[in-house]
């Protein structure tokens, strides 16, 4: 039998394809009786944000390929255009379900539980009337109406931002008549208000801001009539370009471009679906759009505005239980973090486990005379960071301060530009990392001057140093004394400080240098055992799997008979149960309570298991284009660890799990006959305070 080529178009998925697979699991655990009802608003609510995230992104992206006439075709060999077609058919079949289940789903079970949204035909008078008051008071002062004619063109939109056109009747006191009027509604007002009890019908009563001033945007046009009010809203690209060749301070060239993101290319329109064709047509050419960017709705064009009802309605019983995170055995009897670390590595598996150790490692260090130096990569924080609080603390205290700041963390490019400067006034380093590649590695470097010796304190994640995220994903740190893991951090943080040559590492891998590589290494290394008759296996947990090499050293695993279990939250690329391809690889998705962010590599090795844990997933920018660590877990027992919570677990999953079909769909799992699973509660079990 002839050896397939690896390389078939058909055995991989696309990329944008498969992202929007996974925005349809989101949507569908707002569909998951199980999960509490506040919970599946926010779901609901995170699948159009991430729809959001996905033009401003992916679908401007390949709408520039197609405008400078790129042909370039990825793996599975369709064009920018093509990809542009089938997503705009995925897309509008989504959009219709989001919409089904908000009116006929969510919003009728939320008024058997007495939290109500009151459409205007249903308003009593007290309820219409005290609208008409709020719309006078809150509304009519911020308000600014524009009427199209020669000299008031059409208004420019901002990303994401609720607008209304209007149509008029009649003349104003110019006597002009353009008979079209466009009207914005500020960020700053609230998209859904409550009702007070004196004119509340149910408990939680609601109401849309569109509500308020469909009812009343006659009043912005006194002595005239509108005869039809339409919301809308556009999206724009929202990627910032900076020409690395060209750039001399990438802190003022990015600043120079935040600007612009909010009025740069449409990609698409949502628009009330029962707009007239005439002025949907007038909107398209307004922005430049075609017929199958637009996104005619049933319902609120920006639902990502209703996860602010669940922080309004004080009903426990309708939202996740809270949990206070637990903490290591080791770290609950003793305060001193250093004697702590030096003893043994620590492991901290969040947000089942407490991200305060990390923060408190940091104020430790801030305070303490025997510290010389900290260094420290920051990508995302967070206001209020306990993170920052310690390093501005630890500089003004004369330590030796540096952070490395990533500034293009997409959609926190400001807030990074903030931290910068606020740690410089407090007498801290700050760099940006290497111009041309992201500095992606979550790092803390220690040094603590120990009587005659200096000792490097480490900790080493999986995610970000940003506190309410470590509540909200799934990830994994290592606190570690060892002396070649401090030196290897003290060589990355060399690279991206100073100049040089990538020194050679001894324990950690790093991208773009040994990570991809070393990955295609450990595979080939099952390969060869499996050749030989041993037992092979890999398990990997990532967020994404994208890269195509590594996608074909699989398919060659696969066929040499290596099992692959691959826990994959988002995009993947890899066609899972092509006969003579990828027969011995499975693939699943956990979609729960927590969002799964944890990058985990497990190699068997026959019988000698090496598990590494990274920022980086196996994606062409992470190994490429990235400055990326990947750990080992070294000391047996946390490695058994690793193993157990962060991959069996969720292998044994069949109540939040999706298993990856050949097709490109995904199947929901069901415990059927068996004790139903769930590896995010049995983490919560085992691992929070009871």
């Amino acid at each position: 039998m002839d050896a397939p080529n690896l390389q078939n178009p058909e055995l991989y998925i696309n990329r944008e394809l498969s992202l929007l697979e996974f925005n349809r699991r989101v949507l569908m655990q707002s569909l998951d009786e199980s999960t509490p009802l506040l919970e599946r608003l926010k779901f609901l609510c995170i699948a159009s944000s991430n729809l959001d995230e996905f033009f401003e992104i992916r679908v401007a992206g390949l709408k520039q390929q197609v405008s400078y006439g790129s042909q370039q075709r990825g793996p599975d060999n369709l064009s920018p255009a093509e990809q542009l077609h089938l997503i705009s058919t995925t897309v509008h079949e989504l959009v219709k379900e989001q919409y089904r289940i908000l009116n006929e789903v969510l919003i009728p079970a939320l008024e058997e539980e007495g939290v109500r949204f009151s459409r205007r035909p249903d308003w009593t008078d007290r309820q219409a009337g005290w609208v008409r008051r709020y719309f006078r008071k809150e509304l009519l002062p911020v308000l600014s109406p524009i009427g199209l004619d020669p000299a008031h063109p059409f208004p420019r939109v901002l990303n994401k931002s609720l607008n209304f056109i209007v149509a008029l009747e009649g003349r104003d006191a110019y006597g002009r008549n353009s008979g079209i009027a466009i009207v914005q509604a500020p960020r700053s007002l609230p998209r859904v208000i409550r009702l007070p009890a004196s004119c509340a019908t149910a408990p939680y009563d609601f109401v849309f801001l569109t509500s308020i001033i469909h009812a009343n945007v006659d009043e912005l046009f006194p002595g005239m009539k509108a005869t039809g009010c339409y919301q809308f809203r556009v999206t724009r690209n929202s990627d910032l370009f900076v020409h690395d060749e060209e750039v001399e301070d990438l802190l003022r060239a990015l600043e120079g471009e935040l600007p612009s993101r909010r009025f740069s290319e449409a990609v698409r329109l949502e628009v009330a679906d029962n707009c007239p064709e005439e002025m949907v047509q007038f909107l398209m050419h307004q922005f430049a759009l075609e017929p199958e960017d637009v996104y005619q709705v049933d319902g609120p064009v920006n639902l990502h505005r209703l996860m602010a009802i669940p922080d309004m309605v004080e009903r426990p019983d309708l939202k996740f239980p809270g949990f206070t995170p637990g903490l290591p055995r080791r770290l609950r009897h003793n305060t001193d973090l250093f004697d702590v670390i030096r003893k043994g590595d620590v492991l901290l598996h969040h947000p089942f486990q407490s991200f305060a150790p990390v923060i408190d490692l940091l104020r430790q260090a801030a305070r303490d005379p025997a510290v010389l130096a900290i260094r420290q990569t920051l990508y995302r924080t967070g206001p209020d960071s306990g993170i920052v609080e310690a390093l501005i603390e630890a500089a003004r205290n004369g330590k030796e301060v540096t952070v490395v700041i990533e500034l293009r963390a997409r959609f926190d490019e400001a807030a990074n530009i903030e931290l910068a400067n606020e740690l410089q006034e407090a007498g801290a380093h700050v760099v940006y990392g290497v111009v041309g590649y992201k500095t992606h590695a979550k790092m803390m470097l220690i040094v603590r001057r120990e009587g005659r010796h200096l000792r490097r304190y480490v900790h080493l994640g999986t995610g970000n140093y940003h506190s309410r995220t470590a509540r909200l994903y799934t990830d994994m740190g290592l606190m570690t004394a060892d002396t070649e893991i401090g030196e290897d951090v003290h060589g990355i943080f060399q690279q991206l400080t100073a100049l040089g040559k990538a020194t050679r590492l001894r324990k950690l891998l790093q991208s773009p240098f040994t990570l991809h590589k070393s990955m295609l290494a450990f595979i080939e290394r099952e390969i060869s055992h499996a050749e030989a008759g041993r037992p092979a296996r890999i398990i990997a947990k990532m967020n994404a799997l994208v890269e195509p090499q590594i996608i074909e050293a699989l398919y060659r695993a696969s066929r040499a008979g290596v099992k692959i279990d691959l826990i994959i939250r988002g995009t993947c690329c890899l066609r899972p149960g092509v006969k003579g391809v990828s027969e011995n690889i499975r693939v699943r998705s956990i979609i729960g309570r927590f969002l799964e962010h944890t990058r985990i590599f497990c190699f068997h090795n026959d019988g000698a298991d090496e598990v590494w844990c990274s920022s980086a997933d196996w994606m062409d920018r992470n190994f490429f284009r990235r400055v990326e660590t990947c750990f080992p877990i070294e000391d047996r027992r946390l490695r058994q660890r690793v193993i157990r919570e962060g991959l069996e677990y969720y292998l044994a999953d069949n109540t939040q799990a999706w298993v990856l079909r050949s097709d490109g769909s995904y199947q929901r799992c069901t415990p059927g006959k068996a004790r139903p699973r769930s590896a995010q509660l049995m983490l919560l079990e085992q691992l929070a305070e009871k």
